[in-house]
């Protein structure tokens, strides 16, 4: 319910306003924190709406007091009684015109002229009534810097529970009871302060507190400083702790403070495990990829350092079999992913025979897919992905973000394979940061990429034999005396669990697993991403001369873009598109080095926009100021108008008349002085040499001397 002469404040910015006056349905309120404030006007329904949606909270009011006049100055309470007598006088009579403020400032003058002191005066009077509580004592002059402060005050009513301990005066304090409003307080700065990045410590909580709901604020020398209220007033550090015990939520508190990362990771209960979300060998394979932690030397000069490699590994959740591996510098990516999981259904004892290691199936036996992968959200979204859903049927489980622990076998084993590595391998990392003087281990890398594919494949070998620690046993397992090493595990769930394995040929699963695009058909070829590509089956068919399929479906690999494939219906073959001439050029690139250049000369185009449109303009121009100089000049020659029979009757003998004129200047003269020499000019009527230029006038009279002749001729005959 709202009251006149309650104090709320704002969670948003803090603001405290006192309720001075309500006159349903608006509320006036003023401003107690401002230097001066006037009175404003709001719905008394919206403030009630705040208070509800708790964007307002009723707080204790800051300058209830017990203030004795034995305590003051003869100054303090000579300028308090002299206020007093100002409001009391001229200011209560007329307060319902002083709420509003259309005519407030008229009304003020007159005030100002009836009492004798200034208008300011009385606005500064009216203001320190309104925001101090509306009371005598209001109108002392900033007494809570004058003196009271750190002395006992006594509560309306009796504090509740233990009391506290007696001050150095010798008195008892008594404290304050924690209403429903100080707990929505409390929650309020719990919410703001202590659920943050920042990781207050709850004491600090409880300061904040006290300066935002139990202090004085005042500026000194420009600057914001507040007055911790006397302990009487406010509630104690144990009263807030006893409250927040109350309040406490452990995870939002770990989420909000540290990470929701963090909590998932370290403190969420671990009520289950992995292995009871199988029933068996193949029903889920857990994928992920790490950065090795040591640094590799270049295969044809063992000087040059390449980088950290990348490890994928695709394990058997029941089993923990490491059924696919990849080692690399793809990624991570869906090519690193794509590359392990070809490696999941190839057969081992080829894959290894590539590295000079011999086995036998026995020692790794999985070359299957399973019922459902396990990923990160980021390589296995997109792709390929609805290929392994739609025609593999296999399912595909993201983890959610933040989760690496859910893919927590594999990862386990990455930190043993990194384990062993720094032990052994030269080129690896000790230690995140090196410290001055230390020796840099990039300096000593010596294994190429296949050499440390050797050593990986070891490393799984003798994973897939070594005894798993805390695996949790079933009893037929223990009854059949089975001891938990992934190969025993993977043998003995294939013979006696549901799991079954599937097979499926490595042509087909790689149609599958490449990244799928469109191609359209022109009379040019197959074009892919503006690369060309001819096929067999594209010339028998004759599809570039019928152009019925304008699109096709094709599947690709990044890595070698010199060749597409086109799957057939059946999804059992494909036919190969190899690149054609004009495109051969890009032949030993990577589809993303040729999508760069595609785009950089995109953008060298659109550059050069401007400055083709800018030339064309010119080239208009120009052409415009030709033909306007060429019809002023027409009109110029034009003396007599003439029919149009006469202008067309004679165009053959003015074209020789021309063609002779121009072969005079476009003769060749390959003397040594013929371009020094000068042309004589005749005339055609008299045979006379003719000193003077040809202009244009000159070269009408000339045509009309010609014409002339021409008639005479014509008249002799």
């Amino acid at each position: 319910m709202i009251l006149v002469n309650r104090v709320y404040q704002y969670v948003e910015d803090n603001k405290r306003i006192r309720i001075i006056e309500i006159v349903d349905p608006m509320t006036f309120y003023v401003d107690i924190d401002a230097v001066s404030s006037m009175p404003s006007e709001i719905l008394l329904s919206s403030i009630e709406s705040e208070l509800e949606q708790e964007k307002l909270l009723l707080i204790s009011d800051p300058f209830a007091k017990a203030i004795e006049d034995k305590d003051l100055t003869e100054v303090q309470i000579l300028k308090r009684d002299e206020g007093l007598q100002v409001i009391e006088q001229y200011c209560l009579p007329i307060m319902d015109t002083l709420l509003k403020k259309r005519g407030r400032e008229n009304t003020l003058s007159k005030i100002a002229k009836m009492s004798g002191v200034s208008k300011t005066k009385v606005k500064r009077l009216l203001s320190r009534y309104w925001q101090r509580g509306m009371n005598k004592n209001a109108l002392l002059p900033d007494y809570f810097k004058s003196g009271g402060h750190g002395q006992t005050r006594k509560l309306d009513e009796n504090k509740v529970g233990r009391p506290r301990n007696i001050n150095s005066n010798g008195e008892n304090q008594y404290g304050i009871n924690i209403t429903n409003e100080i707990k929505i307080q409390f929650e309020h700065v719990i919410n703001k302060y202590y659920r943050s990045t920042n990781q207050y410590s709850l004491k600090d909580v409880y300061n904040f507190l006290l300066r935002d709901f139990y202090s004085h604020r005042y500026k000194e020398n420009g600057t914001l400083k507040y007055k911790i209220w006397d302990s009487n007033r406010v509630p104690t550090y144990h009263q807030f702790y006893y409250w927040f015990k109350k309040f406490e939520d452990p995870k939002k508190d770990i989420q909000f403070r540290k990470s929701a990362k963090e909590y998932e990771l370290k403190y969420r209960p671990l009520i289950s495990n992995s292995k009871m979300e199988t029933n068996g060998p193949g029903t889920r394979f857990q994928i992920d990829a790490t950065i090795a932690d040591i640094y590799l030397a270049s295969a044809i000069d063992r000087s040059k350092v390449i980088g950290r490699p990348v490890i994928y590994a695709v394990i058997d959740v029941y089993s923990r079999l490491l059924t696919g591996i990849y080692i690399g510098l793809e990624g991570p990516s869906w090519l690193g992913a794509m590359m392990a999981l070809d490696n999941m259904v190839s057969d081992k004892v080829e894959f290894c025979k590539q590295y000079q290691i011999d086995i036998t199936e026995e020692q790794w036996p999985s070359h299957h897919i399973p019922e459902i992968i396990i990923a990160d959200r980021g390589e296995f979204e997109g792709y390929a992905v609805e290929n392994l859903i739609n025609n593999l049927n296999i399912k595909i489980e993201n983890t959610s973000a933040y989760r690496g622990d859910l893919k927590g076998i594999v990862e386990r084993k990455f930190r043993t394979i990194n384990g062993k590595i720094k032990k052994k391998a030269p080129g690896a990392i000790q230690k995140e940061f090196r410290e001055r003087g230390d020796m840099d281990y990039r300096l000593h890398a010596t294994l190429n990429l296949k050499e440390f594919t050797q050593i990986i494949i070891q490393m799984v070998l003798y994973h897939n034999l070594k005894i798993i620690e805390k695996y949790p046993m079933e009893k037929e397992m223990i009854a059949d005396e089975l001891v938990p090493s992934p190969i025993n595990l993977w043998n003995w769930g294939v013979q006696n669990r549901k799991g079954r394995p599937r097979t499926i040929e490595r042509k087909i699963f790689r149609l599958n697993v490449l990244p799928k695009g469109k191609a359209t058909i022109s009379r040019a070829g197959i074009k892919f991403k503006n690369l060309l590509y001819g096929s067999d089956k594209a010339l028998e068919e004759q599809w570039y001369l019928k152009l019925k399929n304008k699109s096709i479906n094709i599947v690709y690999d990044p890595r070698n873009i010199e060749k597409i494939y086109i799957p057939h219906d059946d999804g059992m073959d494909y036919d190969i598109c190899v690149m054609l001439g004009p495109s051969q050029q890009y032949k030993e690139n990577f589809l993303e080095d040729i999508l760069f250049q595609q785009q950089l000369q995109r953008e060298l185009e659109e550059l050069e926009k401007t400055n083709q449109i800018q030339l064309s303009v010119n080239v208009d121009t120009a052409i415009e100021e030709i033909i306007k100089r060429a019809e002023k000049d027409k009109k110029q020659t034009e003396s007599e108008p003439k029919s149009k029979a006469e202008r067309l009757r004679s165009i053959r003998e003015n074209k020789n008349v021309e063609k002779r004129m121009n072969r005079k200047e476009e003769q060749f003269d390959l003397s040594p002085n013929a371009a020094s020499q000068v042309a004589e000019i005749i005339d055609f009527s008299t045979k006379q040499k003719v000193d003077e230029p040809i202009t244009k006038s000159n070269n009408a009279r000339l045509m009309e001397k010609l014409r002339k002749k021409r008639d005479e001729e014509f008249e002799k005959e």
